[in-house]
């Protein structure tokens, strides 16, 4: 019997959720044998189908399934603008970017932001010529350092870039209030805070832009992929534009007219010269698009985010109920004052009198359980960055302990009870051994 294209593309669906059960579900805990990891991919047989279901209309290019997601993941964000990007960095330089054209920002303005980062919060201020303020953060929350906004602040001082480091949001109600008082553009880096929230309200929410990622170790992933999402619509306009070459059409992909969706096309005018309105360049751009198939995961993989966030809650408290017996050698998480985090991972910071990080790291990964540095530690010490002008505005005491001791291990949704009692009693033997 010849089947229908419908039939067909149904066919195919559902053998790939069949084919998903038998070569991708997830087998057993052995312990000593089964990698922990720091963090990883969650996804089910409706995220390969979405996938599927895009590539047999092979779009490829942004399509139906980006602008699906936009409109869900505005919903989530609770702002008004969403422009999906190919990653989370590439989000943070268009964020930054168009922060600075928009509100006309000059060269060598200074951005006050802190040192224990991922790179590339930090290098969109150095790519866009402006100087990064740098000042200290604060162990167990790991956020910037309140304390020290006023000796960073002066007279070229144009914005603030604050990361919300694993998940766990910075003192928002200060960093505002400095913001609107100094009259300063507030960047919220959300890569790691995807619905983290600070009094109840939405982390992203409380500055001009956030940004997030959908790297697989994130909170949801679209493979790589991000966005910018702000309620500013012109502000939202200059980061399309950016994203799309600088190009100064917005006409969706779908605009039936081929006299675009301004119906006025080749109506547009360069120094008298006719133009073909989508061949007309307002900014210098990037291309930063993603593509269209991970749009279609990023829809399904939205639908668990609650989901995913029960179960990062759940492991984190697990696993700092069993570190807490362990707390004269660590320095525990301590999620910020007014902050229900979403958290990314579990950091620790060793206690270096009795052991070393590399010590108690390198017990951990022989153990098959995965660990990552916090990031760049003082990414100024790196030697990308010897020559870059930086203002170093307070003491980095606390950043340089975290380069030298800090680090994290996952809390992500498929961390089970087994796999935490286990960590938690190779923890155990190592600190045995040291005493």
């Amino acid at each position: 019997m010849v089947q229908t294209e419908k039939q067909l593309r149904h066919r195919i669906l559902s053998d790939i959720g069949k084919y998903w059960e038998i070569a991708h579900k997830k087998a057993g805990f052995v312990p000593g044998e089964t990698v922990i990891s720091y963090a990883a991919r969650v996804y089910d047989a409706q995220d390969m189908m979405n996938m599927a279901d895009s590539l047999l209309d092979f779009w490829l290019t942004l399509g139906p399934y980006n602008e699906m997601f936009e409109a869900e993941f505005s919903k989530v964000s609770g702002l008004k603008n969403t422009v999906v990007t190919n990653s989370g960095s590439s989000a943070n330089l268009l964020a930054i970017s168009a922060l600075k054209k928009f509100f006309k920002i000059p060269d060598g303005s200074h951005a006050i932001t802190i040192a224990s980062t991922f790179p590339t919060t930090f290098n969109p201020i150095i790519q866009n010529n402006m100087v990064p303020t740098v000042i200290d953060v604060e162990l167990g929350t790991y956020n910037i350092d309140t304390s020290h906004l006023a000796d960073a602040l002066d007279e070229k001082t144009r914005m603030m870039v604050v990361p919300h480091v694993l998940g766990n949001p910075a003192d928002l109600d200060i960093l505002k209030e400095f913001a609107q008082k100094n009259e300063l553009i507030l960047f919220e880096d959300c890569c790691d805070a995807l619905d983290s929230r600070y009094r109840g309200k939405k982390a992203g929410t409380f500055g001009d832009m956030a940004s997030y990622s959908f790297y697989p170790a994130h909170h949801m992933t679209m493979g790589e992929g991000g966005a910018c999402a702000l309620d500013n619509d012109g502000l939202a306009r200059i980061v399309r534009s950016l994203r799309d070459w600088g190009r100064d059409c917005f006409c969706s992909h779908d605009t039936k007219s081929p006299l675009g969706a301004c119906g006025n096309r080749f109506g547009h005018r360069i120094d008298g010269i006719e133009c073909d309105h989508r061949y007309v360049y307002s900014n210098i751009g990037y291309n930063l698009k993603p593509l269209d198939l991970q749009c279609a995961l990023g829809i399904s993989q939205l639908k668990k985010l609650e989901d995913f966030k029960k179960a990062r809650e759940r492991n984190f408290k697990m696993l700092y109920e069993g570190f807490e017996q362990f707390s004269e050698h660590f320095i525990l998480p301590q999620k910020t004052e007014k902050s229900q985090p979403n958290w990314f991972a579990f950091p620790l910071t060793v206690d270096s009198s009795m052991f070393s990080r590399k010590q108690y790291a390198t017990h951990l990964e022989k153990n098959k359980i995965m660990t990552r540095s916090l990031f760049a530690g003082n990414i100024l010490r790196h030697p990308g960055y010897k020559d870059v002008k930086a203002k170093i505005a307070s003491t980095m005491e606390n950043t340089d302990r975290i380069m030298r001791d800090s680090f994290f291990i996952g809390c992500y949704p498929e961390i089970t009870d087994e796999m935490i009692n286990y960590i938690v009693e190779k923890t155990r033997d190592f600190i045995r051994s040291k005493t």
